[in-house]
């Protein structure tokens, strides 16, 4: 076994989950309802932000029950390290967004640097209004915006390091089947 796999391992071991498979599903189903309820007439463009937005995506599309237009960009701060650096566009959205809805489906609002400035972009670009919709909402004071939340939040969870989901820990686990805190972070 090498040593990264050893101490993916580890931290999974010694993780908290926070929240289990049972709730998040249920978080994904009660998101599926709100947007539907509020975007069902509204032909909107929905782009999930890669990589950490793609199992939320991948789920929450299948529960909605409108037809939606679904894209994907990928844009940075972390590259695999635990702190945020300076945004970093690996690949911009291409879909016309002139006059559109678009909905940005992301796996977390931590501070939401990343979550505005694509928002910020996308209204650059033409849309007519931008939408947040989020798995995890991380409880703190640091956010980027005061105030700021998302438009469609499933959960709201306390101020650790978070994995799981579509969030990851240095590129690894967002595949666990429930939201994680490493311990120590």
């Amino acid at each position: 076994m090498t040593d990264t796999v050893a101490e993916m391992n580890q931290v999974m071991a010694e993780a908290d989950c926070l929240v289990d498979e049972q709730q998040v599903q249920a978080a994904i189903g009660n998101l599926a309802d709100d947007i539907t309820a509020r975007l069902k007439d509204r032909n909107p463009l929905v782009f999930c932000v890669m990589n950490g937005g793609l199992i939320l995506t991948g789920q929450l599309l299948t529960r909605l029950t409108f037809p939606v237009q679904a894209e994907y960009l990928h844009a940075t701060r972390y590259r695999q390290e635990t702190t945020g650096g300076i945004l970093e566009w690996k690949l911009q959205p291409e879909a016309d967004m002139n006059g559109r809805t678009v909905l940005i489906v992301d796996d977390i609002l931590d501070e939401g640097t990343t979550l505005c400035a694509i928002a910020d972009y996308c209204l650059a670009h033409g849309a007519a209004e931008v939408l947040t919709a989020v798995l995890v909402d991380k409880q703190h004071d640091r956010k980027a915006r005061p105030g700021l939340k998302a438009d469609f939040t499933g959960l709201e969870v306390e101020d650790r390091f978070l994995f799981g989901y579509g969030m990851d820990y240095k590129g690894y686990w967002r595949n666990a089947p429930g939201i994680y805190a490493v311990k120590g972070l």
